[in-house]
């Protein structure tokens, strides 16, 4: 969507309009949940999170500032509804995860063409051996575009701390994917 026809939908949206709303959630979600599914494992876990960060931004668009970049604020609702579920899934006993097997509902935005989209499997499996910080800065780093100081502001970390996480995943991608092209790797180590 461009930046135009962004602010009217959300303007509408501000309005209390829903075919604004399901606009934007169609505008967006492909891209939401590629970077949910990179940071959370489990299908049911991902529907739920997903869930989650739409809910949290309709009750929140009041509170958008528009001379900021819309998906900026809205990977930042991302980052934080993981997080929240990082805490609530901690602090669970294991046997409550483990109703989700029942549950085996498919929804549009699960489809593995959709989750992986344009992303090679050996990259993604090598992606998910990171932890759960180093892969965040990564995928907010080369699947979004931002810089590191975006990073640190989107994350409200120090800039140093994403720098670190950063580097030390980029070393483990690389030593897991002994064979990265050539450029992607120059590319890695510009910022």
């Amino acid at each position: 969507m461009q930046s135009e026809s962004m602010y009217h939908v959300l303007t509408k949206m501000i309005e209390g309009d829903q075919q604004a709303f399901h606009a934007l959630y169609e505008a967006t979600y492909k891209d939401v949940y590629r970077t949910v599914s990179f940071l959370v494992d489990h299908p049911q876990d991902r529907e739920d999170i997903m869930n989650e960060i739409y809910m949290q931004m309709w009750t929140s668009l009041p509170n958008y500032d528009p001379n900021r970049p819309f998906h900026f604020w809205l990977h930042g609702l991302v980052i934080r509804q993981v997080q929240r579920f990082r805490v609530k899934s901690w602090r669970r006993f294991r046997i409550f995860e483990r109703i989700r097997v029942f549950s085996r509902e498919e929804h549009h935005w699960d489809q593995p063409t959709l989750r992986t989209d344009g992303t090679d499997p050996e990259i993604s499996r090598a992606m998910h051996k990171l932890t759960d910080k180093q892969r965040t800065v990564i995928i907010l780093r080369f699947y979004h575009d931002y810089t590191l100081a975006e990073i640190a502001a989107l994350l409200n970390i120090p800039l140093g701390t994403v720098k670190s996480r950063y580097h030390a995943g980029l070393q483990l991608l690389r030593k897991q994917l002994g064979n990265l092209p050539l450029e992607r790797k120059e590319e890695n180590n510009a910022y």
